[in-house]
């Protein structure tokens, strides 16, 4: 199983990721390592990417699921995945019961208080209204809000998770 944890930036994909594949015994991805340096570049001077930017990268991601899967292994994955383009990339070839996709969701002046708190090498606060702008809510994700604290959040996951048989209760 594959779980992404999808949303904007700050909104703690890799806190609740890190703590997610800690509990569960998951490896750990983090989207941002496979972006190219070019990428991180123009976001760090607050330039949107383009979707021609973001492809090389998704299907980077992509491989590196499939071989989580061709291993066996269960692995958790911060992605902002925004938009639909991206999520049908990500999940292309896969089947339904091989990932899940878990949109963090929380409101708008929560995130920029959130963002404003911490340091990131290369997201540039004034970002987030343009991702909250392309985000394309998908039907299909768990939405989970991420108001209380990260544990609240996580252990909301990990009941998701083990009522659908992916994760064994404990």
């Amino acid at each position: 199983m594959i779980l992404v944890l999808m949303g904007v930036s700050g909104i703690g994909k890799t806190t609740i990721g890190k703590m997610l594949a800690e509990r569960t015994g998951w490896v750990f991805e983090d989207a941002d390592d496979y972006h190219s340096e070019a990428n991180r570049r123009k976001m760090a001077s607050g330039v949107p990417l383009t979707d021609e930017d973001r492809l090389p990268w998704l299907r980077a991601l992509h491989d590196r699921m499939a071989e989580h899967l061709a291993a066996r292994e269960s692995a958790v994955l911060a992605c902002s995945a925004l938009r639909a383009m991206a999520r049908e990339e990500l999940s292309r070839g896969l089947a339904p019961e091989q990932m899940r996709f878990v949109l963090l969701h929380a409101p708008a002046e929560l995130i920029a208080e959130r963002i404003r708190a911490r340091q990131h090498q290369y997201m540039n606060p004034n970002l987030l209204p343009s991702q909250l702008a392309t985000l394309e809510e998908p039907e299909d994700a768990w939405r989970v809000s991420v108001e209380g604290t990260p544990e609240q959040t996580v252990e909301e996951i990990l009941q998701k998770l083990c009522a659908t048989g992916a994760l064994e209760t404990k």
